[in-house]
């Protein structure tokens, strides 16, 4: 899984660099490109459902600005001050009422999201998808999508931990309701080949979020380890597992990358992380987007940017990129 990642990551890569390099030439502001557009003139919105003070969302965002700052573009990006889907169709909304020359959309709720998406594609705004939404993602009018498939993400999640001896395990939803995670949680289930029970907690009050961690394991004494679904949900995973003397007998592993985890990888308090490299989440679609606004062009599939694994043997290279906000 990881060396396939590995190969359409580093193709993708190749082809953007030669985007970059072919806008490089010209006037200065941009060259004039098969779609009509320079640009200097192009604007692209984003909205996500993740706040860029997130430590997750804060990467994407970088990869978006410097997306923007590569191709010259125009960028704006906006998210619901909490996971709020009636927010984020306004801000979709908003977006494109201001006719953007592109629009990069999350999509962790096809039924909230679907017609203020469907307002963008109908008014000829070309949309890309980015980290949740993939399996509606060209159902909804999307030119292509960035991320990972969740449900195998979370299958490889399972496997992991089952090699690890786990057969009895909590998964820690943050945002329950959020199609991406909960198709995380069923992958993980169907991975461990063993019990899973969803533990819902608040991302936004993590000293209940522990306390209820804490209570399901003291529930549940057969448990044997711990699937958290992002940061938000690791870091009161791995303060409760401490509590209550738990930490070591207890698996603990994660979704996604922050300082607190990748440290905690490090030092072998977590097995490992599934990184989906939120950082091409942010700035490819602005370089997809950018290039179609000129030349009317796009990749044909989706860019799966995951799942890799950071484990203990590579978790000090992925800090070191970290302080840099790039993982």
């Amino acid at each position: 899984m990881r060396s396939t990642v590995k190969v359409k990551v580093w193709f993708v890569l190749a082809v953007v660099a030669l985007f970059v390099v072919a806008g490089c030439g010209g006037e200065e502001g941009g060259t004039q490109g098969g779609g009509g557009a320079e640009r200097k003139d192009i604007r692209i919105s984003v909205v996500t459902h993740g706040q860029a003070s997130d430590p997750f969302w804060s990467v994407v965002k970088n990869g978006v600005d410097q997306g923007a700052e590569d191709m010259g573009v125009e960028v704006e990006y906006n998210a619901p001050q909490t996971f709020d889907m009636v927010k984020m169709s306004q801000l979709i909304d908003a977006a494109v009422a201001t006719e953007p020359d592109g629009l990069v959309v999350s999509i962790p709720d096809e039924e909230a999201l679907s017609e203020s998406i469907r307002k963008a594609t109908d008014a000829g705004i070309p949309v890309v998808s980015i980290n949740s939404g993939g399996d509606v993602s060209e159902k909804l009018g999307a030119l292509t999508h960035v991320g990972q498939t969740e449900f195998k993400a979370g299958v490889g999640a399972g496997e992991r931990l089952a090699q690890d001896g786990v057969d009895n395990a909590l998964c820690i939803n943050q945002e329950v309701g959020n199609v991406a995670l909960d198709q995380r949680c069923d992958g993980f289930e169907q991975g461990l080949g063993g019990q899973v029970k969803v533990v819902a907690v608040d991302l936004t009050n993590p000293t209940d979020a522990q306390a209820k961690i804490e209570t399901a394991v003291q529930q549940n004494p057969d448990i044997n380890g711990v699937l958290a679904l992002g940061p938000t949900g690791a870091e009161p995973a791995l303060k409760a597992l401490e509590e209550s003397g738990k930490l070591g007998d207890i698996k603990l592993a994660t979704f996604d990358l922050a300082p607190s985890v990748l440290k905690a990888i490090r030092d072998g308090d977590m097995v490992f992380a599934v990184d989906q490299q939120q950082y091409l989440q942010g700035y490819l679609p602005i370089v997809f987007l950018t290039n179609y606004a000129q030349y009317g062009t796009i990749p044909a599939s989706e860019v799966l940017t995951g799942p890799a694994f950071v484990t203990q043997e590579n978790a000090q290279q992925v800090i070191n990129l970290s302080k840099k906000g790039i993982r």
